[in-house]
């Protein structure tokens, strides 16, 4: 299965979008790199399309993104009346097709300036969307592109064009879910996410590798091993960086003393909460609270 990965924020955004009702002897447009992701939703009869090398038959309920860089093409006439829907959308954010291996980075600034200078750092998530897939929910996908079509008429008001994006959110959740549907997490994808899991939801307390294997049922090598394939670190760097985040939240929001939040978010020492603080962010903790005082 061909996938497509997408990295968030900025998320993909809907342009346009369409209904097509076709004849026996539709043939799909012959393009070369048009610029934009098409999504092919088919609701009667049969499309046939070609992606360079690679060519589907799209049948009622199933969907198909041709990619904004190929050549695409129809490889046979239509044998019977037929419609889909279109939605031409596109991302400002980097993206990447299965084949690729270049990771893109789990954080980044949300500025080209260093992160204290910003009460979060922008942390990016995949959005992994097949190619060619039958979808989980039909009628909710067509649903969905049905309201878009009726908002069409519409769309020079800013509010309307503000629920068209809102509701092609939900198209790409729906996507989403068909394609999670087909590919279960790995158990190296499920151990990461459970340990991260744990990791945030007991922050607070004292946590050692050997506590974590033994809560999760894996050997603390392997948990260290998943945790750096998907996160990009080991269990214990995923939770120190989790507690100076969450510090970071009382710095804003409280007046506690510095030891006090130090303790709040499972540093035993003071002094090690600060230096901890000083290597992520580059300022202290009091430092970073006087810039929002």
């Amino acid at each position: 299965m061909s996938l497509l990965q997408f990295y968030s924020p900025p998320l993909p955004h809907y342009i346009n979008s369409g209904l097509m009702n076709y004849s026996q002897g539709f043939r799909h447009v012959n393009r070369h790199n048009i610029k934009v992701f098409d999504l092919l939703v088919v609701r009667e009869g049969c499309l046939y399309v070609g992606e360079e090398d690679r060519t589907y038959e799209v049948r009622a309920g199933e969907a198909l993104i041709l990619r904004p860089d190929c050549h695409h093409y129809g490889t046979a006439d239509c044998r019977e009346d037929g419609s889909h829907y279109w939605l031409h959308f596109q991302t400002p954010g980097p993206w990447c097709s299965a084949s690729c291996h270049a990771e893109a980075p789990r954080e980044r600034n949300t500025t080209e300036e260093s992160a204290h200078y910003s009460l979060y750092n922008a942390r990016t998530f995949s959005l992994r969307l097949s190619q060619y897939m039958p979808l989980l929910q039909p009628a909710k996908m067509e649903e969905l592109l049905a309201q878009l079509e009726l908002l069409k008429v519409n769309a020079h008001l800013d509010a309307v064009r503000f629920k068209q994006q809102m509701l092609f959110q939900e198209v790409l959740q729906q996507l989403s879910a068909s394609v999670h549907r087909e590919r279960p997490a790995s158990q190296s994808t499920a151990c990461a996410e459970q340990a991260a899991s744990f990791l945030r939801a007991h922050y607070r307390e004292e946590i050692t590798t050997g506590m974590l294997g033994d809560c999760l049922n894996f050997h603390p090598v392997y948990i260290a091993r998943c945790m750096n394939r998907e996160y990009g670190c080991s269990p214990m760097e995923y939770l120190l960086r989790y507690r100076i985040e969450q510090s970071k939240l009382l710095l804003m929001q409280t007046s506690f003393p510095i030891a006090r939040i130090a303790e709040e978010v499972g540093f035993n020492q003071a002094p090690y909460f600060s230096s901890s603080f000083m290597k992520l962010e580059g300022i202290s903790p009091r430092q970073y609270r006087q810039r929002f005082s």
